[in-house]
This record gives structure tokens, sequence and C-alpha cells, in this order.
């Protein structure tokens, strides 16, 4: 005879919570998510951890998730090692020839496999690939332009192998999920006319590949809780024209501008919605797809 425990978990309560996320289950069940990971997210080892669970359950459950992930500190790192120093520009890092190389080994080496590897070990079947194979990426030189501060004037600044995606062939990234495989994207696209190897924005390409495949979901693990109004609290959903007058109030600054304006690409190149959430805290993606009021600012058109 097996005695129950007058410590044991309230199974009234872990019931209820899986009947309130059943609707949700069968709502995105065959959909397509992208799911953009990185910050601190990816820097503690407890919350990866806990991602990787997280995306093998919506695996487990019928979603097709595919993973973009970012690594700006592990690329930090190994160029201090070899001592190369980095200059930055508005936020994105001024590379060249010498530093190209060092980058793609290690997004699309050490850290693509990285996160394959949390994957794996929560019992899905993760793949790693970087934007350059299947010619996923396509990508072209990003020109910056900013302000002179003697003159007034704009001018354009070569951030050397910085590129912006121009079209993707989402191919690759159907043959492996439809083969029961989680796609893991390193942000590194090849030139569309020259044939260079581009460093991507890991935001700007998962923007791109979301709506590429027309993703139920965009979801943009961030360092913050979402778009805030301008009062400070959290605004839960956006159209594309509130999320475009929200940048011309100066409600949406800073860095924030670029996040909302990859989600407003998204949208319209055909992902049916985008969600700017908080990737610390625990299965926010989990948390955003499954529950009737999710963590983070969705922007739909």
């Amino acid at each position: 005879m097996k005695l129950q425990s007058s410590h044991h978990p309230d199974y009234h309560e872990e019931a209820a919570v899986l009947a309130r996320a059943l609707p949700f289950l069968r709502r995105y069940a065959g959909d397509t998510i992208v799911v953009k990971y990185g910050g601190h997210a990816m820097s503690s080892q407890t919350l990866a951890e806990s991602f990787g669970r997280d995306i093998a359950l919506l695996k487990q459950v019928g979603v097709n998730p595919i993973i973009v992930h970012g690594g700006g500190p592990q690329i930090n790192a190994m160029l201090e090692k070899l001592a190369i120093t980095s200059q930055f520009v508005e936020g994105l890092r001024v590379t060249d020839s010498s530093m190209i190389g060092v980058i793609e080994m290690v997004l699309s080496g050490t850290v693509n496999k990285q996160v394959a590897a949390l994957i794996g070990s929560a019992g899905a079947m993760a793949v790693g690939i970087s934007g350059k194979d299947g010619g996923l990426i396509q990508a072209r030189k990003l020109k910056k332009h900013i302000k002179n501060t003697a003159t007034g004037q704009k001018q354009e600044v070569d951030l050397g192998f910085v590129g912006v995606p121009v079209k993707i062939d989402p191919r690759v990234l159907y043959a492996l999920s439809g083969s029961g495989l989680i796609p893991v994207v390193a942000p590194i696209g090849v030139g569309e006319e020259d044939n260079e190897t581009y460093n991507i924005n890991a935001d700007m390409a998962a923007g791109a590949i979301a709506g590429s495949v027309n993703a139920t979901r965009l979801l943009m693990l961030t360092d913050v809780s979402g778009v805030m109004d301008h009062n400070g609290n959290l605004i839960s959903e956006l159209t594309a024209e509130e999320a475009i007058k929200g940048i011309e109030s100066g409600m949406i600054t800073d860095g924030m501008i670029p996040k909302v304006e990859t989600c407003l690409a998204a949208v319209k190149a055909g992902a049916k919605a985008a969600v700017i959430l908080d990737g610390r805290v625990a299965h926010a993606c989990l948390l955003e797809l499954f529950t009737a009021a999710g963590p983070g600012t969705l922007i739909k058109a």
C-alpha cells in the first residue's frame, strides 16, 4: 500500500494549470514560433537551463520553435583574449577583417553549439546552423549615418563587415523542423553581391526569419519587461500604428526603438505578431504563449 505524504504537492492546482493551458496548446499546435535568445537569459546558467527545457517542451507539444541567438559577451571575451580592441558606433561593433573570423567562430561554433546542447539535454533534438548554411541569410553591408558633432551634418561611418539581412531562404529551416528537429541559428550572413561574411544583429536576423516563415509569434527575449508608457507602466499590446506613434512621440526611446522597429518589420513581412518580453523571468516563453495575459508587449498589425 502506498501512503500519501501530508506534504504532497497541490495536485488539484497542477491539474488546474494544465486545464487552463490546454486551449493555448491547441491554438499553437503546428505553428512556428521564432525566439530571439540573448541577454541575461543567456548569461545565467539557471535561466539557460530553464530556457532549454521550455523550448524542448514547445516541440513536444506540437509547436515548431526556431531559435536565433546572440553572443555579444562571448565575443567580447574572445576578442579580449586575443588582444583585439572593439569599437562601437551606436551599439554596433565595428568589424574589420581581423575580427569577422573570430566573431563567426564564436557565434557559429561555441555559442551555437552550446544553445543546441541546452535544448538537447532537455530531451529534444536541436541542430545548430549559421545563416550561411543553405543560403539561409543573404545580407548586404550596413550603411550607418551619424551626426558629426562639429559640423552638425550626418556622415556615413564604415562599420566593416556588419550586415543587414536582405533575403531569407527558409528551406533549410523547413527541412529541419519537418524532420522533428529544432533549428538554432547563429546570426551570420553571406553577402548577396560580394559573397563576404557579415555579422548581423541577432534581433534583425530573428525578425527577418520570423517574417519569412510567417511565424505565429516572434518572441524577443530582452533585459527589460517590455514597452513602457510615459508613466513607466508596461503596455501589454500595441498595434503597428500605435507603436509608430509611440516612437514619434518620444514614449519609446533609446534601445527600445530598434527592437520595436524589428518587430514592426517582422509583422509587415508576414509574422502574425511579435512580443518583446523579459528574458530574466523564468519560463517567459511559456508564460507568453500559454497564459491569457502574457508578461510582455505584443505588437501586431
